[in-house]
């Protein structure tokens, strides 16, 4: 698609979610094509950054929701999913003959284009990205301090430390002597690698691609990952930052569990689907997985009855690792980068799979 499917060369943009005046400012002067329709009236206010979804209890009149809509209904392109609802989503693609473009907030929005239900020619005529990438730095940092915590056993700090108890001294272990396994290599999965190599680290990644390997900084080897479980006994620790999808779901369960080397830590900041929680527990029990830094689960919230709340070796964070004061900005720029590829007829980064929806 090219700039010849708008006016002039132009793309009219409708925002559908929170965008704040700096950075609405931020886009057009990255792209000054767009022509951008916002109301921030009809948006809900955010309660933190990224906060797309914005105020639960903050409610539309019939008369603002009609307004919205018929922005939706007259864009070429949105900035975000309205309302982050699937449903609003099917409703803009079908009501919308001219839309050709939306754009995700979430770096695994694939699910929630999954989750609208479209069908062939509407997955076709309407190109969808996701803002993956934008949250490589924090929540490679979250990796890291996960896996820093368990080779130096912050469980057992904790206690100790709860129960005012001076053991006698103990060797921690060494991230700079340990294998880790990064599940996924892509824009999270990338620095996840490469700040754990600078850390002395031994990486394994996995791919599906053929291609991948050579060529990913602070990576030693790359397996499929329909492997994993050979190379489970060889490492001290595993990140997960894999997409949810249907080849992912349980990907890190019983088998996996069984034959990962005994006191491995485990982290995640993909998605929750990708861990059994109740392979999970059980290993964390007979101390196969020694510790688990988690920041996704399988529902969310955690539901209160979790075993995973007590477990005295588990993290629990509350899907925040990847939240950071600069994500809106860089959400705002990578869509002003995707704009321009879409008007000069190039091919837009982050584009969704339509088959597998990551």
């Amino acid at each position: 698609m090219s700039g010849r499917d708008g006016a002039a060369g132009r793309l009219r943009v409708a925002v559908a979610a929170p965008l704040s005046e700096e950075n609405r400012a931020r886009v057009q002067e990255l792209e000054p094509r767009i022509d951008l329709a916002v109301d921030a009236s009809l948006l809900p206010p955010m309660r933190w950054p990224a906060d797309f979804a914005g105020d639960p209890d903050w409610q539309r009149t019939p008369h603002q929701q009609r307004a919205y809509e018929a922005a939706i209904d007259s864009a070429d392109a949105l900035y975000g999913i309205p309302d982050v609802n699937p449903a609003a989503l099917a409703r803009a693609v079908r009501a919308n003959p001219r839309l050709r473009w939306v754009h995700t907030m979430a770096a695994g929005g694939g699910s929630q284009v999954k989750a609208a239900g479209l069908n062939a020619e509407e997955l076709h005529r309407v190109h969808f990205t996701t803002s993956a990438g934008v949250h490589g730095r924090p929540l490679a940092e979250f990796a890291v301090f996960g896996v820093l915590a368990g080779a130096k056993d912050l469980p057992r700090l904790n206690r100790q430390q709860r129960d005012h108890e001076w053991s006698g001294r103990w060797t921690m272990g060494q991230v700079n002597q340990q294998t880790v396994l990064v599940l996924g290599l892509g824009g999270i999965g990338r620095v996840v690698a490469a700040a754990l190599h600078a850390l002395g680290a031994t990486v394994i990644g996995t791919s599906r691609r053929d291609d991948c390997f050579p060529g990913v900084p602070g990576v030693s080897a790359v397996v499929h990952p329909d492997r994993i479980t050979e190379v489970a006994p060889t490492v001290d620790a595993v990140v997960n930052t894999l997409p949810g999808t249907e080849a992912t779901e349980h990907l890190l369960g019983e088998r996996f569990f069984n034959a990962l080397r005994p006191g491995a830590s485990l982290v995640n900041v993909g998605r929750g689907s990708v861990v059994d929680e109740t392979a999970l527990t059980d290993a964390l029990d007979s101390g196969r997985v020694g510790f688990a830094a988690l920041d996704v689960f399988e529902t969310e919230p955690l539901p209160a009855d979790s075993p995973l709340w007590d477990h005295d070796r588990v993290l629990v964070s509350p899907h925040t690792a990847a939240l950071d004061t600069a994500e809106d900005r860089l959400i705002a720029e990578l869509f002003a980068a995707n704009a321009t590829r879409l008007l000069d007829g190039q091919g837009l980064i982050n584009r969704v799979n339509t088959v597998e929806f990551y």
